[in-house]
């Protein structure tokens, strides 16, 4: 029995140790004093997002912090936690969890992780403040397009100084 026990243990630490590697981002928080409804709402809200969602405790959580070299992460883990990771998009987790909790009061951010380094509550307000992956891109194609736009306009202008002048050389020779 102490065996069987011990292996589901691991086995969980590997499972916490495997979706902090592949995750852009984590983010901590406590999720006290929240229902049944909300946390629902919350679960398809990460869901729709493209966030994993896991409650874990915080024991299991400390041994894949320890065998990740994220200790500095321990402090944050007081009272019940749960973990959202960001799979695909770093943002995402965090702009989800900053967006509930202006309406749940109940939810607090307690910390989080981007790219391996550990991030603060204000830390994590400030990521979920930027904008969306799809933005930024559509931002800097943006800006790569308006000098070639501005190109185009100059030489479709010339071309069309060009085209008036030949027409009004042929308009007076015809005349």
């Amino acid at each position: 029995m102490k065996e069987h026990t011990l292996q589901a243990k691991t086995q969980v630490i590997d499972e916490i140790k495997e979706k902090i590697s592949s995750s852009q981002s984590m983010i901590l928080v406590d999720y006290r004093g929240l229902n049944v409804a909300q946390l629902t709402e919350l679960r398809k809200r990460y869901r729709d997002a493209g966030v994993d969602y896991k409650v874990y405790k915080n024991t299991m959580m400390r041994f894949a912090f320890k065998d990740l070299g994220l200790e500095e992460f321990n402090e944050y883990l007081k009272g019940p936690s749960a973990v959202a990771f960001g799979l695909d998009d770093p943002v995402a987790a965090a702009k989800v969890t900053a967006e509930f909790a202006k309406t749940n009061e109940k939810l607090e951010i307690k910390a989080g992780i981007v790219d391996g380094k550990v991030i603060d509550f204000e830390g994590v307000k400030s990521l979920a403040e930027l904008p969306s992956r799809e933005v930024l891109v559509a931002q800097v194609l943006g800006g790569l397009n308006a000098p070639i736009q501005g190109f185009a306009n100059v030489l479709q202008g010339t071309i069309r100084g060009l085209a008036i002048v030949l027409n009004a050389i042929a308009e007076e020779k015809t005349a």
